[in-house]
C-alpha cells in the first residue's frame, strides 16, 4: 500500500474524524473508502468537468427549444436573439456573428 501525505484545514480534519467515527471506521479507512469512490470509473464522479455539465445544460436547453418552437416560434426567435445580445455583451460572441440590432429592445 502507497502511504500519501497531504495537508488539510483544521476545520475539514474535524469533520472527517466526526463522519469517520460515525462510520466506526478509523480515519484512514474513512478517507480511503472517500477516496476509492471518487476514483471509481463507473460511478458518477463526484466532480463534473466544465464540459460534462456545458453538455448537459446543452441538451436540456435544445429539448426546451423543440419544446417551445412547436408552440411558438416566435418565442425561440425572441430567445435567440436575446440570447446572442447577451453573450456579445459578455465578448462570449464572435464579433462577426453580431446579434441582431435592437434585439435586447425587441424583446423586452
Amino acid at each position: 500500500m502507497v502511504k500519501v501525505n497531504f495537508r488539510i484545514e483544521e476545520g475539514l480534519h474535524e469533520r472527517l474524524v466526526r463522519r469517520a467515527a460515525a462510520a466506526d471506521l478509523s480515519l484512514s479507512e474513512f478517507v480511503r473508502l472517500v477516496l476509492a469512490q471518487a476514483a471509481e470509473p463507473n460511478r458518477g464522479y463526484i466532480f463534473s468537468s466544465k464540459d460534462e455539465i456545458l453538455a448537459t445544460s446543452i441538451q436540456i436547453l435544445s429539448i426546451l427549444v423543440v419544446a417551445v418552437g412547436r408552440r411558438s416560434p416566435e418565442a425561440v426567435e425572441q430567445g435567440m436573439a436575446e440570447a446572442r445580445a447577451l453573450l456579445a455583451e459578455r465578448g462570449l460572441l464572435d464579433p462577426e456573428l453580431d446579434p441582431i440590432p435592437g434585439a435586447r429592445e425587441m424583446v423586452r
